[in-house]
């Protein structure tokens, strides 16, 4: 259909991906970003507590409740978002391997 021209052209060099455990860098990225977003909600609600709770000068306490919050809710997140993350690399090691035929019988 194209002519001989086309036919002629340096093809791109395949490779092979690599095996690797690491989930893909996009899931990384949303992990990261909801860790952070899940930071502020907890320092959001900590700071809301903190004042909610508070008659006079409020700041020092609102203050701390807001770090508690906000390293609380970062923790969590983390813990949960690493879970995963390993959780997925294995599911693509696991489909890696199967497809190469060397998975368990």
């Amino acid at each position: 259909m194209y002519g001989e021209r086309v036919s002629n052209l340096p093809q791109p060099a395949v490779r092979p991906r690599e095996l690797s455990a690491l989930p893909p860098q996009t899931a990384r990225a949303i992990a990261f970003a909801m860790i952070v977003i899940v930071g502020v909600l907890g320092a959001t609600l900590g700071y809301a507590l903190g004042n909610a709770t508070c008659t006079d000068d409020c700041s020092l306490k609102a203050g701390s409740f807001l770090l508690i919050g906000a390293v609380a809710g970062a923790l969590g997140s983390a813990i949960m978002s690493v879970l995963a993350l390993r959780a997925m690399g294995e599911w693509n090691e696991i489909r890696d391997r199967e497809r190469a035929g060397h998975a368990p019988q």
